[in-house]
């Protein structure tokens, strides 16, 4: 299919709930979705950013000026993650009770504005992922328009490329709990570690990268392998000396490289079979 016909879809997708919220980070996925929701529904779609101790610095900044380029209007809103012993523990399920404190705080804003829909922008690819998220959002009858029409992360790149987002090439900034070993708890000051390694190596050139939190402040970042040389001569340089100035006491280098979830390779088969039964039933009802 081709793309224009693929963004004449979802703009027939979005006016058909008359009204919506979108939950919108600045990303590619959710910035697609709230482009669709503002030409289909105009005044009567509102993106909505959660701000909190997980969010990575400059996401905010990033997530207002792409609201201004789509022409939507776009609230902030604060949600406490934290404050949720679920969340903090950091168990397989951490996920869930993220969107779970996502979606309660986006509820009276909804009621408030009288809008029919909750949106995210959840895709295809999501559902073949481990995301206990997914969960949250059946709970809270939250409509994902990406997946429900089967378009996969490449097919929401070529949308945004058709609309000119500045954020098509942009890469996955999921928040910052998520670089934080299963079990070991989610503070705030865990999170600015992370936080200030990631811009620290940012600053340096290292675009796509991963500070992993373990216990004992132990770092292991990730880069694509092919930068693994380039990383080796920061960490011989200065770089022990910045993050021990971050908290870290140990630092090492994961020669695997940069991928996705890579905290995930621990999660128990059962949770992993709950995620995919959750993904089936919500592919069987659309």
């Amino acid at each position: 299919m081709q793309v224009a016909q693929q963004c004449d879809r979802l703009v027939e997708f979005m006016r058909q709930l008359e009204s919506c919220l979108v939950a919108y980070s600045g990303g590619v996925d959710s910035a697609v979705v709230a482009k669709a929701a503002a030409i289909a529904l105009g005044p009567r779609a509102v993106a909505v950013t959660a701000v909190s101790a997980s969010l990575a610095t400059g996401e905010l900044a990033g997530a207002c000026e792409l609201a201004g380029v789509i022409g939507i209007r776009h609230e902030i809103i604060r949600t406490e993650e934290l404050a949720r012993s679920g969340y903090a523990a950091n168990g397989f399920d951490r996920c869930y009770h993220c969107k779970t404190e996502l979606y309660s705080r986006l509820l009276p804003l909804q009621e408030q504005l009288r809008f029919k829909t909750l949106v995210n922008g959840a895709n295809v690819d999501d559902l073949s992922d481990y995301r206990p998220g997914l969960r949250a959002a059946a709970e809270y009858k939250v409509v994902s328009p990406l997946a429900d029409l089967g378009l996969t992360k490449d097919d929401v790149r070529d949308l945004a490329r058709a609309w000119q987002l500045p954020v098509a090439e942009k890469l996955a900034s999921p928040c910052l709990a998520s670089r934080i070993a299963y079990g070991e708890e989610v503070t705030p000051d865990r999170l600015r570690m992370i936080d200030r390694a990631e811009q620290w190596l940012r600053e340096r050139g290292h675009r796509d990268v991963r500070v992993r939190y373990h216990a004992g402040d132990l770092a292991r970042i990730e880069v694509p392998t092919g930068q693994l040389l380039k990383l080796a001569g920061l960490a011989s340089d200065e770089l022990p000396d910045a993050f021990q100035s971050f908290g870290f006491k140990y630092v090492t280098l994961d020669l695997q490289g940069r991928r996705s979830g890579s905290h995930n390779i621990v999660v128990p088969v059962d949770a992993l079979q709950q995620s995919a039964t959750d993904a089936k039933r919500r592919e069987e009802k659309f």
